[in-house]
């Protein structure tokens, strides 16, 4: 296995002003994804995502830096660096988001590269990946239906 690209592609009925802000807004975020999320969908942002409760010994703080935020178009970040060092090449995942219109909906494609730059050693490789493969098989469902929810709502 190559474990270089995770890939998902979905169809969500909602138009892709109404995805961009699930995949972007921290509180649409907190709706599908983590539990807490401290961020600024901006270029150059930088926060945190938080599962599990802050103070409790199992909460998971992730760093999370935007690298870019096209509205209704794209939404990209680098995750899961040092919290202490700023995000690049071989220090964290990058994610992106991209969004086309396609009939009365959104065709969203995700993608997630940077694990083989990680430098880790083939076991963690591979555990890293799976368990990203899971997480996304897991959470790309639930923003579906989140954004979804949101039309429903307006």
């Amino acid at each position: 296995m190559e474990y270089g690209q995770i890939e998902r592609t979905m169809y969500v009925e909602a138009t892709p002003e109404v995805v961009y802000e699930v995949i972007s807004s921290p509180a649409h975020l907190k709706e599908w994804w983590p539990d807490d999320v401290a961020l600024e969908p901006v270029p150059g942002a930088v926060g945190e995502l938080v599962w599990g409760e802050r103070g409790t010994p199992d909460v998971q703080i992730v760093p999370i830096t935007v690298v870019d935020a096209q509205p209704h178009r794209l939404f990209s970040f680098r995750w899961t660096h040092p919290a202490e060092e700023p995000a690049g090449v071989g220090n964290s995942l990058f994610v992106t988001f991209e969004l086309v219109p396609s009939g009365d909906g959104t065709s969203v494609r995700m993608t997630e590269t940077g694990f083989r730059e990680m430098g880790w050693e083939i076991a963690a490789l591979e555990k890293e990946y799976s368990e990203h493969v899971k997480g996304w098989d897991w959470f790309l469902p639930r923003l579906v239906q989140c954004a979804e929810r949101l039309v429903a709502r307006r």
